[in-house]
């Protein structure tokens, strides 16, 4: 530890130190044990809270080494790449419940199926003779038809069995089947279950009782398939302990072949074997993943596994990852040596993508004809080239500066202007391109602000337009969609910006210029304005005509001749004048109720004083939307608030407040009396007034409401608890012991 400490402070870094040791003749074993050392001491220090000396950059085992490739990579802060996990390929065919390969029990009965014990026969009989029969096979493998001695069919196929079965049934039906007219046929009816045993690297291995026309795919599904040290490549069927078929998954998973998927038979054992060959095939290609590779199969075939590359592919060579014997080691194989390369356990192939570059692309862009990408060849090796080849430049082109950005040969950006108009005339020599340079050629417009002009006022469509030359006050506002109802053209002005070309006609303390103008309905100008033309940015307003007004509408109801809504004659229309449009005020009608409501809110009103004397001045002026209601005569009365029965009583004139009051109950127990007010039908209100000791109270009329506000509640303060009172009663003793000094 103290030699790893002066080296360190002596600059140097641990590879030094590496290297160093061996040429002094130290092993790679006393290296790593020096190792093993220093990382025991570094946990020990690090447990009793001392500092670690070891560089904490890339851990390798325990120990930290701080390798050249870990300081580039915090230099240039580059990412950390972490390696995917890719499936198995067919990992997932027996784990998906949509291909459950569930044997079709309504089939035609194969002709390959062998008899075994519990299997049903089904015999017909037809033609000249009918009759059926159901024929099991019984444990001995024989079935038994009429009086006959029973046959034997255990182990034969269903084609075998049928022939045997007819022979038999000849005895007893002459011609069967041999150009007689009766006929039989024999199909099988129920069959029976088998147990198949799966053995090896499986999910589930273990013995199935399946049925006797399962596959071998059959029973696969049902142990969950090959785990991850399975083959799928080499799967073998054994029967009397023999191998009579190896299956290779991938011709079901890439052909969707099944022509070893053959039919089971009892006690039959399926054998899943380690794998020998898998490597990993990752990047570009149509499908990443595990593959298993057969003793003779090429990359080349392997690749097609995967699907070949993808679009993105880069084809021209790949890398490979090999494990020897002691470490890694990366290949470049070229695209001919594919067929060659034989893939060896644990390899890992990655297609790399293809540059997102363009080794002689040029682009062009802007006020040109045809603007896009371009091939840079010997016909557009120059700007006139290319820009010939883009059928030209724009009428609203720029041409006295195109700009040319281009990489230098370190790679920094560079801008190139190139005025065009000099190299049209000859004055300039032409510009040379070069590969993956970006020509901009800019518009006039783009290279000023956007012009447009502004109409206000009473116009169809206000608002913003753009401007064109030559444009008219006319233009703009049949642009605008003309007048509204109410404008008028006699009374134009346009606000015009100050610049420094009219500068000359406005007074210097002037900000805007204000210019009036003058057309007919017709939008025509007079000889003089029909020769002024807007300026971008100018602002047209269009007047509305001072007499101009929409209809106003006041509304009154109740008991008037013609209730309903009129519209208000002008500005100075009052109360009166509307009664009086209304026809008039009914018999019935209870005057000292009128009231008048605008905007929501009720108005009092005193209606027989407005018709006895109109010019008073609660005569209001009429607003639009106002309602003036004149009710009949009430004949009832409202007492509320603070009584002890809220009441809705007759009116008489008998009675007064007093009266009212007795019959509401009387005051209760919270009642303010001294607030007590009366709310007539009109909206006005009057409050009970005081004289020395007595209260006079508000005369009630029809339609009266009385109301007994009340008294607000007193909270009682709590009692100030012990050692409030002890701080309060201390501070006053502190203050006389102070005074008395």
């Amino acid at each position: 530890m103290e030699f790893y400490k002066r080296a360190m402070a002596s600059g140097m870094s641990e590879i030094q130190m590496e290297q160093a040791a061996l040429a002094q003749g130290f092993t790679l074993t006393d290296i790593s044990n020096a190792r093993k050392r220093l990382a025991k001491i570094q946990s020990e220090q690090n447990k009793n809270g001392k500092d670690s000396v070891i560089s904490p950059r890339r851990q390798i085992g325990k120990l930290s080494i701080k390798t050249k490739n870990a300081n580039l990579r915090d230099s240039l802060k580059l990412p950390i790449k972490t390696q995917k996990k890719l499936l198995i390929y067919g990992s997932t065919l027996f784990e998906n419940s949509n291909l459950a390969f569930e044997p079709n029990l309504r089939l035609a009965t194969p002709t390959s199926y062998v008899l075994g014990p519990d299997d049903e026969l089904l015999v017909d009989i037809y033609g000249n003779a009918s009759d059926s029969y159901k024929l099991k096979v019984s444990p001995e493998g024989t079935v038994k038809v009429l009086n006959f001695a029973p046959i034997y069919v255990s182990g034969l196929t269903i084609e075998e069995a049928k022939e045997k079965i007819i022979s038999r049934l000849r005895q007893a039906y002459a011609g069967l089947n041999s150009g007689g007219g009766t006929r039989a046929s024999i199909n099988l009816g129920n069959i029976r279950s088998i147990k198949v045993t799966i053995t090896g690297e499986v999910k589930k291995p273990g013995t199935y009782t399946v049925s006797s026309l399962a596959t071998v795919f059959n029973a696969l599904y049902l142990c969950g398939g090959p785990d991850s040290t399975g083959t799928f490549r080499s799967i073998k069927v054994i029967r009397n302990n023999k191998a009579i078929r190896t299956i290779d998954l991938y011709d079901f998973l890439l052909k969707g072949e099944q022509k070893n998927n053959i039919l089971l038979q009892d006690q039959d054992v399926i054998h899943v074997s380690y794998y020998t060959t898998r490597i990993e095939i990752d990047g570009e290609v149509k499908r990443p993943a595990i593959f298993e590779s057969k003793e003779g199969e090429t990359f080349k075939e392997v690749l097609s596994f995967a699907g070949g590359f993808n679009e993105s592919a880069y084809k021209a060579s790949i890398t490979l990852y090999r494990n020897s014997e002691r470490e890694q080691q990366v290949l470049n194989i070229k695209q001919e040596n594919f067929g060659n390369v034989v893939p060896q356990t644990g390899d890992r192939y990655v297609i790399g993508k293809i540059l997102n570059r363009f080794q002689n692309r040029i682009q062009l862009t802007g006020a040109v004809f045809r603007p896009g990408d371009y091939a840079l060849t010997s016909e557009t090796k120059t700007l006139t080239q290319l820009l010939a080849q883009a059928d030209g430049l724009r009428e609203d082109a720029f041409k006295s500066r195109i700009l040319v950005h281009r990489l230098k040969d370190n790679f920094d950006p560079e801008v190139v202007s190139v005025d065009f108009t000099k190299i049209m005339s000859g004055a300039s020599a032409d510009l040379d391109l070069k590969a993956r340079d970006s020509i901009v050629v800019k518009s006039v417009k783009q290279l000023r602000e956007e012009y447009f002009v502004t109409i206000l006022g009473a116009i169809n469509q206000p608002g913003d337009a753009l401007f064109a030359d030559n444009m008219s006050v006319s233009d703009l506002i049949t642009q605008a969609g003309g007048f509204v109802d109410g404008g008028i053209p006699t009374r134009i002005e346009v606000a015009r910006r100050i610049r420094d070309d009219n500068m000359t006609d406005v007074p210097d303390n002037y900000n805007t210029q204000i210019i009036p103008l003058t057309v007919d309905a017709k939008l025509g100008l007079t000889q003089t304005d029909a020769q002024f033309k807007l300026l971008p940015f100018d602002i047209v307003y269009i007047r509305t005509s001072p007499r101009y007004e929409t209809q106003q509408n006041v509304t009154i109801l109740g008991e008037v001749i013609y209730p309903g809504t009129y519209a208000i004659v002008n500005n100075t229309e009052r109360i009166s004048s509307l009664i009086e449009r209304s026809g008039g005020i009914r018999s019935s009608a209870y005057l000292d109720g009128a009231i008048l409501r605008r905007r929501g809110e009720r108005v009092a009103l005193q209606i027989k004083n407005i018709i006895e004397q109109p010019t008073i001045e609660s005569n209001l002026t009429l607003q639009s939307e106002d309602t003036l209601i004149i009710p009949r005569q009430s004949e009832l009365v409202r007492v509320t608030g603070a009584v002890l029965n809220t009441s809705i009583l007759n009116y008489s004139k008998d009675f007064n407040f007093n009266s009212y009051l007795s019959q509401a109950g009387g005051y209760g127990d919270r009642a303010h009396k001294s607030k007590v007010y009366v709310r007539y039908a009109n909206g006005y209100a009057a409050r009970t007034k005081h004289f020395l000791f007595f209260r006079i109270h508000p005369k009630i009329e029809p339609g009266s409401t009385i109301f007994v506000p009340y008294k607000p509640k007193i909270e009682k303060k709590s009692d100030l608890s012990a050692p409030v009172l002890l701080s309060f009663f201390g501070t006053l003793a502190i203050a006389a012991a102070t005074l008395l000094r």
